[in-house]
């Protein structure tokens, strides 16, 4: 529905506009014939108003203006006897949403014009709500649980990232929470309003990764058949989180350096030069100093990504909040699948606190959110706790396994456990990386 102010002085044409907005019963409509009448009663919070030009005690201008400073998401159509190119053009700089001249299409124009302003309308509310679920649900109070000193001390350096465009490194071993980190910096700043893009970049092969990153214009290579908005366009005015950063290769590594300085790219295979404005977030679960001693990662680069340094410190150095992550999750799970309220017992914690988590925070996840489908009962007791080293490579010998499905399975696990980050799996299992991908492109794994 929407509340729709027709605000016109000569009583004839005021019966049709109101014929005309009414075809819709859905539309809730107030007539006025002097512009004091419709700002006396723009607290009624009118979504859209048909204004005429002119009006007995007001210019249409002035009236504009009065309802956009009130409140510039009102709607203001024009409408007027005169075809005055100059007078639309001023309006339209104004504020109005459309001009239109009164003459035999004014009904066909009009309805056309409400129902995209209603249709848009929708559209902006369903993104308003997913930005405002999206804000509560990466407010820091939901999106990192914990009171140990160590995660305190992440939330400050969270606090002073949000107040400025500065860089931001996350470091931390997988399944810590560093992209959780990342998107609560973003919409916790002033670019909430902007996309998060987020890139994982050991999951893309090094030979598309310009592409994905940058973008390319058609006929760039083979299969390029459109042009392609690269990653870092795609997050002009909002936040671009590159993360496991070390993966990079060291010839791409130069070009990143050269966009995020200079604040522009050039796609693959383009020479149009793009200005881009994204806030850069990097994560890495490696010591990139190390990396610069051996000489796989540039050194200014480096430099550039250092920034504002965010550590996250693993789950077993900070065992006191297991209880109250455990709990956290409980009660999300429960609340997302529509399940009767559940509580864990004091030895299923005692369990949980006694592991060491490999993964970390998300093994975690995944262990206790198991637990509240393995439950018969009100409650999660040590029984209902089973952690992924329960089935370990070594317990599939004893299925009958072909070599092949080993492998399989072999790879799978170690992917789980490095968050697919290819090259990690490659080099621990001593493969090439191109049979990992071979195989997840071809969905063997």
């Amino acid at each position: 529905m929407a509340r729709i102010f027709i605000v016109e002085d000569e009583p004839i044409y005021l019966k049709t506009l109101k014929y005309i907005v009414e075809l819709n019963p859905d539309n809730e409509v107030h007539c006025f014939t002097s512009g004091k009448e419709c700002i006396n009663n723009l607290h009624k919070r009118p979504d859209i108003v048909t204004l005429d030009y002119y009006l007995p005690d007001m210019s249409g201008s002035d009236i504009l203006k009065h309802i956009k400073s009130f409140d510039p998401d009102i709607f203001v159509i024009m409408l007027s006897g005169q075809t005055d190119v100059s007078t639309a053009v001023k309006l339209l700089k104004n504020g109005a949403y459309d001009y239109i001249t009164k003459d035999n299409e004014t009904k066909e124009r009009l309805i056309n014009v409400i129902n995209n302003i209603i249709s848009n309308q929708q559209i902006l509310r369903e993104n308003k709500a997913l930005k405002e679920e999206l804000g509560k649900k990466y407010d820091f109070s939901n999106s990192l649980v914990g009171q140990s000193d160590s995660i305190r001390k992440v939330f400050n350096m969270m606090e002073k990232a949000i107040k400025t465009d500065i860089i931001v490194s996350i470091y931390g071993e997988s399944g810590t929470g560093k992209e959780v980190v990342a998107k609560s910096i973003h919409y916790n700043s002033n670019r909430s309003k902007g996309p998060f893009v987020a890139v994982n970049m050991a999951a893309i092969p090094s030979e598309l990764l310009e592409s994905e990153l940058f973008g390319h214009e058609k006929g760039a290579f083979t299969g390029a058949n459109t042009r392609k908005i690269g990653k870092f366009e795609s997050a002009n005015g909002g936040t671009i989180f590159l993360d496991e950063i070390s993966e990079m290769d060291i010839s791409l590594q130069a070009k990143i350096l050269r966009v995020i300085q200079e604040k522009e790219l050039n796609r693959v295979g383009g020479n149009e030069t793009v200005k881009i404005n994204p806030r850069v977030i990097v994560a890495t679960n490696r010591n990139l100093k190390e990396e610069v001693s051996k000489g796989t990662f540039r050194e200014d680069l480096y430099y550039r990504f250092l920034g504002l340094p965010i550590q996250l410190p693993p789950l077993r150095e900070r065992k006191s909040d297991i209880p109250i992550l455990a709990k956290h999750f409980i009660t999300d799970f429960v609340k997302e699948n529509h399940l009767p309220a559940l509580k864990i017992t004091k030895e299923a914690l005692e369990k949980l606190s006694n592991y060491n988590f490999p993964g970390n925070i998300r093994e975690l996840k995944a262990v206790v959110e198991l637990g509240c489908v393995m439950t018969n009962n009100e409650e999660i007791d040590a029984g209902d706790i089973h952690f992924q080293n329960d089935n370990e490579p070594m317990d599939w010998l004893k299925e009958e396994l072909t070599l092949r499905d080993f492998e399989r399975k072999l790879i799978r696990f170690y992917l789980d456990r490095y968050d697919n980050n290819v090259l990690t799996v490659a080099a621990k299992l001593d493969i090439g990386k191109s049979t990992i991908y071979r195989m997840i492109q071809n969905n063997e794994l």
